[in-house]
Parts: structure tokens; C-alpha cells; sequence
């Protein structure tokens, strides 16, 4: 599908995804417009300062996923949907699961509804790391939402509405993430900096790249697939490493302070069961559906595609060669743009 021309709602638009996601159209496509839809409106009047309607071809919409009725209201004549909104905050989450289930599963119901009645023609969810093999509420629920997306297609009838899911770890930059956290430490001019655990992996993927995996999924889904980004790993003790050398702060240490309840050490993005359903090319892998019911003549044009070993386990401590501390720092320069960029409002 071309974005050109195309009216593209994204849900949770004002987080770094969609932040990042409206710079990206904006510079590369002419959309009709971009709808963000978000339930906090303090962050709709600081988004609207950097992309202000007039100026940019785009509308601010507040709401909230868990209302089924304002999702109708703004689904329609929207022809693209990526869904981006989700409780993420693991210690919260276990606090507070029924919210999590409101907005991570309720919510994921309600868009999929909606869309199949308002006629959206693509719908993209982004999932996490977490949702394979979940420990915790916040990865379970994500696990959930994944279903619901995948299942979705078998529910559209004669209607266009293809649902598919990206699926990647921790957004190396984004708000919230180790290396912003890291850097503001090390301006404050601390002796230590915390790390989880010093065996702890993570895979490097970012906001860029995770758009684009978006964008692909958005032209070339067929429905029921789950795309998954080829991309490196690195240990987290190399990553404060290289940041505590790149600001010249030779005097701080490493502090291992322990891994938080429901925390995992590595990072697995698919586990050895979905290993039966995977396809690969040179930069993704693909999860077809085992869902009995979707039509798999849909999936033909993978047919080339080589399948991945049956017993594949994709997880970031397995996934090597590690980025190296030169290489670490050559990412994190490129990355500091996009880093002010999203952590700025």
C-alpha cells in the first residue's frame, strides 16, 4: 500500500513512536493526514508545538482505546491504523491488572472491532519482547493483544482489513530507555552508574528502524503475520562502558543493583514453538499464523522465503557476534539527534 495520499491514525501518537513516527512521514510521504489519538492532552498541546495543524496536515485527537465509541468516531475515513497505545510499565502493571487488561486487551479488541466497521484497510500493532514466553501482566497482555490482531482476520468477511504485528525489544533512545537514563547520570556528574545485572543482553533496534519495520509491514502484510527485525545484540555492561567513555568520565564504576521482579535477564523475540512457523529473509524474519482458520493461500508470495530451523530460539544473548564499545559508541553519536529529538517534550 502507498502512503501517499492516505489518511493514517496512530493510537498512543503522542509517545516517542509517534513522535518519531510523524517526523518520518512527514519528511518522506505526502499523506492526506495523520491522526493522532491519545488520551492525555498535555502531551496533545506539547506535540501540537512541534507539528502544529496548518503547518503540517495532521489532527490531534483525544481518547481513549478502552471507548469503543470515540475509536468509531475517529476511524472514520482513516485507511491506515497503527497501534502503538499500551500500559508498558511492568512494576505498575502487576499493581494495577485490571487497567492493564482495560487498555492492553479490551482495548486491542475494540480497534480491531472498529476497524473492521469503519473499513481501515491496514492495521499494524506494535508488540515486545515480553509478549514471547511473558513472566510478567504487562508481557501476558501483550501476548493477548498479538492474538487478537492475528484473529482478527478471520472476522473481516468480504471487507478489506488486514491486521498484522511487528514485534522488537526496547527502542535504544526512546523516552524512558537506559542510554537517555545513562546520559543524564553522567551529566549530573554521578560516580556510578546502576546496572540490572552484568550478564543482561539486549537487542539494538531504533525508533528509525522500528518505523520502518512498521512502513513494511503497512505495504506488504497480507494479514496474520508477525514481522520481526534482524538486528544485533549487546551487553548492557558494554553499552555504560562505551557511553562512560564517550563523556570522558573515567572515574565512574558499575553498580550491579539487581534485576526487578518480573525483569529478564536477555531479550527473546521468538521462542523454539514459533520456530515451526518462521520464514526468514536477509533483514526480518516472519511468524505466519497457525491460526487453523485464516486462509493460508494468502501467504504465496513467501513461498521462497527459507524456513529457520525447527528448535530456533531468537534471544539476545544467543544472537551474536555483540556490538563491540567502538561500535556501541559509532550508533550512540548517530542516535543523539533522534535521543533530543524525543526526549525534548
Amino acid at each position: 500500500m502507498d502512503l501517499n495520499g492516505k489518511t493514517i491514525l496512530i493510537t498512543g501518537g503522542t509517545g516517542s513512536f509517534g513522535k518519531k513516527f510523524c517526523e518520518y512521514i512527514f519528511k518522506n510521504y505526502k499523506v492526506k493526514k495523520i491522526i493522532i489519538f491519545s488520551r492525555d492532552e498535555y502531551k496533545h498541546y506539547q506535540m501540537s508545538k512541534i507539528f502544529p495543524q496548518g503547518k503540517y496536515p495532521i489532527r490531534y485527537f483525544l481518547g481513549d482505546i478502552r471507548d469503543k465509541d470515540r475509536l468509531y468516531r475517529a476511524f472514520e475515513g482513516v485507511d491506515i491504523v497503527v497501534h502503538a497505545a499500551a500500559l508498558k510499565h511492568v512494576p505498575i502493571c502487576e499493581y494495577n491488572p485490571f487497567e492493564a487488561v482495560k487498555t492492553n486487551i479490551i482495548g486491542a479488541q475494540n480497534i480491531v472491532e472498529a476497524a473492521i466497521d469503519k473499513g481501515v484497510k491496514k492495521v499494524v500493532a506494535l508488540s515486545t519482547d515480553k509478549a514471547v514466553s511473558p513472566i510478567n501482566l504487562y508481557g501476558a497482555t501483550k501476548l493477548v493483544m498479538e492474538k487478537i490482531f492475528i484473529s482478527g482476520n478471520v472476522y473481516v468477511g468480504e471487507k478489506e482489513t488486514k491486521f498484522s504485528v511487528v514485534r522488537y525489544g526496547n527502542v535504544i533512545g526512546s523516552r524512558g530507555s537506559v542510554i537517555p537514563f545513562f546520559i543524564s547520570l553522567l551529566k549530573q556528574g554521578v560516580k556510578e552508574l546502576p546496572i540490572t545485572d552484568k550478564r543482561m543482553t539486549r537487542f539494538w533496534i531504533s525508533l528509525e528502524e522500528g518505523i520502518k519495520l512498521v512502513l513494511h509491514a503497512i505495504k506488504e502484510a497480507e494479514g496474520g503475520e508477525i514481522f520481526i527485525p534482524k538486528i544485533p545484540s549487546c551487553r548492557i555492561v558494554d553499552l555504560a562502558k562505551a557511553l562512560i567513555e564517550m563523556f570522558e568520565k573515567k572515574d565512574v564504576t558499575l553498580k550491579e543493583v539487581g534485576i526487578r521482579p518480573g525483569e529478564k535477564l536477555h531479550e527473546t523475540l521468538i521462542n523454539e514453538e514459533e520456530s515451526r512457523y518462521t520464514l526468514e529473509n536477509k533483514d526480518k524474519y516472519i511468524i505466519l499464523p497457525y491460526n487453523e482458520y485464516i486462509n493460508k493461500e494468502r501467504f504465496k508470495k513467501y513461498e521462497n522465503l527459507q524456513k529457520v530451523k525447527e528448535g530456533f530460539i531468537y534471544r539476545s544473548d544467543l544472537n551474536k557476534p555483540y556490538l563491540t564499545i567502538p561500535e556501541i559508541q559509532e550508533r550512540v553519536k548517530k542516535l543523539l539527534p533522534e535521543i533530543e529529538f524525543i526526549n525534548s517534550f
